[in-house]
This record gives structure tokens, sequence and C-alpha cells, in this order.
């Protein structure tokens, strides 16, 4: 009699289309943090509309440690499928270059700005102007990201092997604190775009709750909505007060994405997500194929297009504006400027340079 011997079923493959999801809306905070700034001290006092300014900002603010935290919990999968040089030289095949050529794009156009701003009077020095804004775009706005997104990979892959080890957490929740701290007494320069190892530990924590999911998620499911509903309004609030307590000491970056009570009120925000999970409207933005082209282009036309718009109405300063009207102001903002990206990214994935958008 023959014997069949049983081949073992397939892994089974897990489905983390929900990732993909919250970092659509994670980027959608993005958009609207920049959407929404005008300016740090444009304020006199705290009257209501400062208040509501702040929130406002502080509202979107989850978004950046959400996208390091989910970048870790898709890269805990991908550790075991790649090789390290192997992974990392996807990496930059797929982020990097797409990355360079929007930042590239957005330095000439501040440059070309710029040199019709000042060529008149003469006051257009080319190559001190090029210094400063290189500093300005890799340093000081959203193209910082892939920088150190790219380090602290780097960084992981060195500690493969010691991944899943909570002293190496350990390690990276201390560098994380020390830059927290900073933001309080200002030891060295506080933003928190340089801070180039300030945000290993949200990576590594993404690949741990990976590991960990099935019993995550288990008690995720178990915990009833109204808790998360009330972290979140509670580290929300901790969050504003901080800012305006950090205003009134006139704190070199009281917006800081790494202050402690904003940490506190992105994990608070991210498990919120994590709890609802399903977010219908958002398969219709293909989150997959456009999340990462809506940041490498979307800053470019907070800075570029969104003057352009405006000028012609010859609009007062937000800071004078009525409560309502500045509000109406910084929504169709962020409508215009996550409208047109979605349009530039429609167009462009239709095209053989598609690869410029990422994925």
């Amino acid at each position: 009699m023959d014997i069949e011997l049983q081949q073992p079923p397939p892994p089974v493959k897990r489905n983390f289309d929900f990732v993909d999801t919250i970092r659509c809306l994670a980027m959608m905070g993005i958009v609207m943090e920049h959407s929404v700034y005008n300016g740090t001290y444009i304020f006199d006092g705290f009257p209501a509309k400062h208040i509501v300014y702040i929130s406002l900002i502080q509202f979107s603010k989850f978004g950046t440690i959400a996208f390091f935290l989910l970048a870790g919990f898709l890269l805990g999968d991908k550790f075991a499928t790649y090789s390290s040089w192997q992974y990392f030289k996807r990496r930059l095949s797929t982020v990097f270059m797409p990355w360079l050529f929007w930042s590239l794009i957005f330095l000439c156009a501040i440059l070309i700005q710029n040199y019709i701003a000042l060529h008149r009077s003469g006051d257009f020095h080319f190559k001190k102007l090029l210094i400063e804004k290189i500093e300005m775009i890799y340093l000081f706005t959203n193209y910082w990201f892939i920088i150190n997104f790219l380090f602290c990979i780097a960084i992981l892959l060195c500690f493969k092997k010691y991944l899943f080890k909570w002293w190496l957490g350990t390690v990276f929740l201390i560098l994380t604190l020390t830059y927290s701290a900073n933001v309080y007494f200002e030891w060295f320069i506080t933003s928190h775009t340089i801070a180039i190892f300030g945000f290993i530990f949200y990576l590594w924590l993404g690949a741990i709750l990976n590991r960990y999911w099935s019993n995550i998620e288990n008690i995720i499911k178990k915990i009833p909505y109204f808790i998360f509903i009330l972290l979140f309004l509670m580290t929300f609030a901790w969050s504003v007060m901080d800012i305006i307590n950090l205003l009134e000491v006139k704190s070199e970056d009281p917006y800081n994405t790494l202050r402690i009570s904003n940490i506190i009120y992105s994990l608070a925000s991210i498990f919120l997500l994590f709890k609802i999970k399903e977010f219908n409207f958002i398969k219709y933005l293909k989150p997959r194929e456009t999340t990462f082209g809506v940041y490498l282009i979307h800053y470019i036309l907070v800075a570029n297009l969104l003057p352009e718009v405006f000028r012609p109405f010859h609009l007062i300063p937000i800071q004078e504006m009525s409560l309502v009207n500045m509000v109406l102001f910084v929504l169709i903002r962020f409508l215009i400027v996550y409208g047109a990206t979605m349009i530039l990214i429609l167009l462009i994935s239709k095209t053989r340079i598609k690869w410029i958008i990422g994925r």
C-alpha cells in the first residue's frame, strides 16, 4: 500500500492592511500639521484662537511617531525575509531615490523663487543661498525624515541579532528620553528634525509589536472603547498644556515631536487607531500606492503653492483673523494641499516615471 506523505500547510500570511490604513491617517495628520502651522510666537498671550491654533497642531502631531512605529512593525517581517544588505539596498532603491528626486525639485523651486524675489535688488548670492537652503531642506523640513529613517534602519540592521532583546529597547528608550528632556532643559539644539538618535526606539517598538501582535491584538479587543478614548483625550489635553507652558518660558521648540507629552499622546492615538482598525473611506485613497507620494510632494505645495494661491486675496495674518475665519483658512489650506497632491500622484502613476512617487 502506497503511503502518501502530506505536505505541511504553507504558513498563513498575516493580513496587515490596517497598517497601511493607519499610515494614511498619520500622513493626513502630517499634512494637516504643516498646513495649520503659520509660526510659533505669532500670538500675544493665550486668547481662545491661540488655544485653538495650538490644539489643531497638536491634534495632528501623532503622525511622525506613528510613521516610525508602523515602519518598524512592517520591518519586523522583512528582517526574517531578507538579509541585512538586501533589505537596506531595497530601501535605498524604493525610498531614497524618489526622496532625492523630490527634495532636489524642492531645492530648485526655492532657489527660483528667491531669484525672482531678490535678483532685481542685487541681493541674490547663489552660493550662500544654496548652502542655506540645503541646510534648511535636509535638516528643518519634512525631508529630514528619510535621512533619519534610513539611519535608524541601518542601526537596527547592525543589531539585527539582538533586535528582540529588551536591553536593546532600553538603550533606544534612554536615547529618545534624552531628547525629550532636552526639549525642556535645552542642553543642545532642540529641533526634533535633527534628533538623529531620537526615533530608533519607535522602529524597535514597532518590531516588538509585530512579534507579539496576536497577543496584543487580543488584549486590545478586550479593552472597551471608552478607555482608549479617555486616554486619547487626557493625553491630548496634557500635550496642549505642555505647549502652552513651553511657550510661556520662550522655549526654542515648544511644538517638538519628542516632548514626553506628545510621545504619550502619539502612542494613545496609535492604540486608539489599532482599536478602531477599519476606516472604509481610506481604501478609496489607495494608501499603499499613495502615502509615500503624499509625503514626498505635499511640503513643496505648502511652501510654494499656498503663498501663490492666497496672494491675490491680500489676507490679513492668521493671528488677526477671527476664530471662525482662522479655522476655515487652515482647513482650506489642508484641502488644497492634500487634494492637489493626490491629483499629482494620480497623474504621475499613469506614466513611465511612476517610480518617483515611491510605494
